[in-house]
């Protein structure tokens, strides 16, 4: 049976980083990205970017109360 329930976003961690978010997962979505037709990353800009999106995409949004 499939699970319907989204895994998608993630809580934020408490102390404000995840060691399995690292500039390597960047690194190698972009990869995948590449392999698959896309324009290779190839500035600190593109970089940033993609960190931002899969930071965004992953971690929900902090609650500010």
């Amino acid at each position: 049976m499939t699970n319907t329930v989204p895994a998608y976003p993630l809580p934020r961690p408490e102390r404000g980083d995840d060691p399995r978010f690292t500039l390597g997962l960047a690194y190698d979505v972009g990869k995948v990205l590449s392999a698959h037709g896309y324009p290779p990353i190839a500035t600190g800009a593109d970089h940033v970017r993609l960190s931002q999106a899969l930071f965004t995409m992953i971690y929900q949004e902090k609650e500010t109360s």
